[in-house]
């Protein structure tokens, strides 16, 4: 079954989030939206969670499910915001614990000691439906523990796993990731029908190319830089952590992690009114 599908680009951090729909049932869901964060005055602003609220309002969806790939590190999720406007789950992995252990120490983070923030976490190869839409929870570890890849209908969201072909793959070197786990998880992702489509949640297009997000199996398979037919586990996993060696942080990683291991909920206004997100030094 063909979910109809519409991308929206966050320009400032090249991530696309998805609105998945049902074609009969007008059912959806949103997966990794998107809340504007301006570094250099701290501002939070709704500017691309309120573009896909326009959407889902002027077509009448009803929004079953909020869908997190991981705990991103480029950008801060509006999945809050948008559960509290449309009141549906926001969902993520089952190991998502993993990764909030780690962030939780490395912030020192009292009072978050649980997963509560989250409505629901998905285990391995979970099946579930968006309206009549058949769907499945695919873990694909590698650049977090914690990623799950959305199989919906007849295709596939990666996350944080592939990139488009002239691009390549996520890096893995953030706490837990793993290259060879990546590699395992790309080819699990690759033995599907060549014809699946694959939609990915960042493009970092090439000079002279505008920003894409849709491609197949069979194009990953052919053209993928990092992985395509042909490159063996050992080739991918030196490549892969030679690359990551000489990779800088992503800008927002420090702001994103606060807010994206709770779901998209923001730090508790203090006693003046006002939300903090700390700084640590010499950490990262």
């Amino acid at each position: 079954m063909q979910p109809i599908i519409s991308g929206f680009l966050d320009a400032a951090t090249e991530t696309i989030s998805h609105v998945v729909c049902d074609p009969d049932s007008r059912h959806a869901a949103i997966i990794d939206p998107v809340l504007n964060y301006n570094p250099r005055s701290g501002a939070v602003t709704t500017v691309s969670a309120d573009l896909i609220t326009d959407f889902v309002k002027e077509r009448n969806l009803e929004i079953d499910w909020i869908l997190e790939t991981h705990a991103h590190a480029d950008h801060l999720s509006a999945a809050r915001l948008l559960r509290d406007r449309f009141r549906c789950k926001v969902a993520i992995g089952h190991r998502i614990d993993e990764v909030r252990k780690h962030f939780m120490r490395v912030f020192n983070m009292p009072g978050v000691e649980n997963n509560a923030d989250f409505d629901y976490f998905f285990s391995d190869h979970e099946n579930f439906t968006i309206g009549n839409l058949n769907a499945r929870a695919l873990p694909v570890p590698g650049h977090t523990p914690a990623d799950m890849a959305y199989h919906i209908g007849d295709v596939i969201f990666v996350g944080d796993t592939l990139f488009m072909p002239d691009v390549g793959t996520a890096r893995c070197d953030f706490p837990g990731g793993n290259a060879r786990d990546m590699y395992r998880s790309i080819k699990t992702l690759l033995a599907f029908p060549r014809e699946t489509r694959l939609f990915m949640c960042h493009d970092y297009p090439p000079a002279g190319r505008t920003h894409q997000w849709q491609t197949t199996v069979g194009e990953q398979r052919d053209h993928n830089i990092h992985i395509r037919d042909g490159i063996s586990e050992e080739a991918f996993v030196e490549m892969r952590n030679q690359r990551d060696a000489g990779l800088e942080l992503p800008t927002l990683i420090i702001p994103s992690l606060q807010v994206n291991i709770r779901a998209g909920n923001l730090p508790a206004a203090e006693s003046n009114g006002v939300s903090y997100l700390k700084i640590p030094l010499n950490t990262f």
